[in-house]
């Protein structure tokens, strides 16, 4: 005896069908633009190929430049390779504002370098200063006060300061390709990091925001901080001495003591890179070293080995023979902020 569908039942299958028809397409649409969006500021360059061919092999169970996901270690350096540094670093404009901010408090900053070049809009009489003049400049800004007191110090900074060029806010100022590289890293099974020299505290309370890096994966300088009791409140205090100095030769030391392996992926821009990558991809393969070259005048600023902010000379003329990639910021990417129409 023939089983009969009722007719309700029937239709609830064909429907059931249809939905299923409809899903299995959207899917296959959806999977076609999340492919299409994978590195969208970025140009279909050699650059961008070179990238996801590695992503892909190191990603690639059973293949033979496979690597394991607790070893997908990625860092980055911060200033001129996720955000901009020209025309002035982000925490040298904050030094800038701080003093302005704290001068009242300090009327003697008149007539006493490098406060009194600050003051007078100066700020090359603090280069002019010398090592010492920064130091000092650096040590009256960012010390003086606790850890969380600072942390909230930038975050409202960073809520009303505005870069001198474009007058957008300076957490906008971040390089859109490199948002996206980072995004994709990390849904390939990479942990990222930032290491760079620029202070750890002043990067930490916005690299959530900016980046999705935890303030746990971010290696930066750093000045002595000292446990104290505060009115019976345990707090950390940030004291007038620089404890680790994040920087060229210094970048693979904090690797080593603040992260504990050796990354397999790491980017720069300028010189004082040039010891991370070398260390990195001195390394058994597969290592891979990328240099964000800032070529695009139009879009943001063109410079390389004479520039006094991000110089790169020595790193730009080892890149090709120790396979590095250098990316062309004029060629290789669609689109360098998100602001840009």
């Amino acid at each position: 005896m023939r089983t009969r569908i009722p007719r309700l039942q029937a239709s609830e299958a064909l429907l059931a069908s249809l939905v299923v028809a409809l899903l299995l397409i959207a899917g296959g649409a959806i999977s076609a633009t999340g492919a299409q969006e994978v590195l969208s500021s970025w140009n279909d360059t050699a650059a961008k190929t070179r990238i996801m061919d590695f992503v892909k092999a190191t990603t690639t169970a059973g293949g033979e430049g496979y690597v394991a996901p607790e070893d997908r270690i990625a860092v980055f350096d911060n200033d001129g390779t996720l955000w901009s540094e020209q025309p002035i670093y982000f925490q040298f404009a904050f030094m800038l504002d701080r003093v302005k901010t704290l001068a009242p408090q300090n009327p003697e900053w008149k007539e006493k370098e490098p406060f009194k070049s600050v003051l007078a809009g100066d700020p090359s009489g603090v280069v002019e200063g010398g090592e010492k003049g920064v130091v000092d400049l650096a040590m009256t800004t960012h010390a003086g006060m606790t850890t969380d007191e600072f942390s909230k110090i930038v975050t409202d900074w960073f809520a009303s300061a505005r870069h001198p060029k474009t007058g957008k806010p300076y957490d906008e100022m971040t390089y859109l390709p490199m948002r996206e590289l980072l995004d994709y890293l990390r849904a390939n099974g990479f942990k990222t990091y930032i290491v760079s020299g620029g202070g750890v505290e002043f990067m930490r309370p916005m690299a959530g925001k900016m980046y999705g890096i935890p303030p746990e994966q971010v290696v930066g300088s750093m000045i002595t901080t000292e446990y104290a009791v505060v009115g019976d409140v345990p707090v950390l205090k940030r004291l007038p001495k620089i404890d680790f100095v994040d920087d060229g030769p210094g970048k693979p030391a904090g690797i080593n003591k603040f992260i504990g392996r050796r990354p397999i992926f790491a980017a720069g821009n300028s010189d004082g890179d040039y010891e991370m990558l070398r260390w990195v991809t001195a390394a058994k393969p597969p290592r891979f070293a990328m240099i964000v070259h800032h070529t695009d005048a139009d879009r943001e600023v063109a410079y390389d080995r004479k520039s006094e902010i991000g110089k790169l000379d020595k790193a730009l003329d080892e890149a090709e023979r120790r396979n590095w990639l250098v990316v062309d910021m004029k060629a290789d990417w669609r689109q360098v902020f998100a602001f840009e129409k």
